[in-house]
């Protein structure tokens, strides 16, 4: 698959780049998607959710009342989970989410998402750029002039540039990341994937090893 490479003005440069088939044209493995996304999910949950079991909570344990001839239901002491203010049974406790994942499964899903993109016509090719400075108006006309304003964008670069990254990071239909950082979860979630032209290089070497 051949595309042209765009400037940050928003014009067409002149050149060309070919993407590789093997990533960019395979036939999507939706199942694979979702495992990986799946994956990234649950690793990134934090598990510390915690309530107070009965044997936690403070206060007597003398039984409330007597067993018999109240009336009423029988009843424990004050720390029951049918008391208001008492421990909750059940509850939950910190744990660890985290899923593992094959490294195949994972490299399959990445190549089914990017395919995805490029068959839907959603990745540019964006000439190597910086800014002097971070300006968020920077970012904001190199977005309208890449017509994805309106779209959410993901923007991969080859290394961190720290000006591009302070110029979007307030933005909240946009993100910018290094091509070390690029996953299934954040190809899926982007509308618009743009790709600096030095990090097409650095993305096929890595997922052709």
């Amino acid at each position: 698959m051949e595309l042209s490479v765009t400037n940050i003005s928003g014009q067409d440069s002149g050149r060309k780049v070919d993407l590789n088939d093997a990533i960019f044209g395979i036939e999507p493995n939706d199942h694979a998607i979702y495992l990986d996304v799946k994956q990234f999910m649950a690793n990134n949950r934090q598990g510390t959710h915690k309530s107070k079991q009965r044997a936690e909570i403070r206060g007597s344990s003398k039984k409330i009342k007597k067993q018999k001839g109240t009336g009423g239901a029988r009843a424990g002491n004050i720390k029951s989970p049918t008391i208001v203010g008492g421990g909750r049974a059940f509850g939950p406790m910190p744990r660890d989410y985290s899923i593992k994942l094959n490294k195949k499964v994972k490299q399959l899903a990445r190549k089914s998402a990017l395919s995805t993109k490029a068959k839907n016509n959603n990745i540019i090719i964006l000439e190597d750029f910086d800014f002097e400075l971070p300006k968020t108006k920077n970012f904001l006309d190199l977005r309208k002039n890449l017509k994805i304003d309106d779209k959410k964008s993901l923007i991969v670069l080859a290394d961190q540039k720290k000006n591009v990254y302070l110029s979007s990071r307030n933005l909240k239909d946009s993100k910018v990341i290094s091509i070390s950082e690029l996953t299934t979860y954040e190809i899926v979630k982007a509308s618009a994937l743009v790709l600096v032209e030095s990090s097409l290089a650095v993305l096929e070497n890595n997922m052709l090893k």
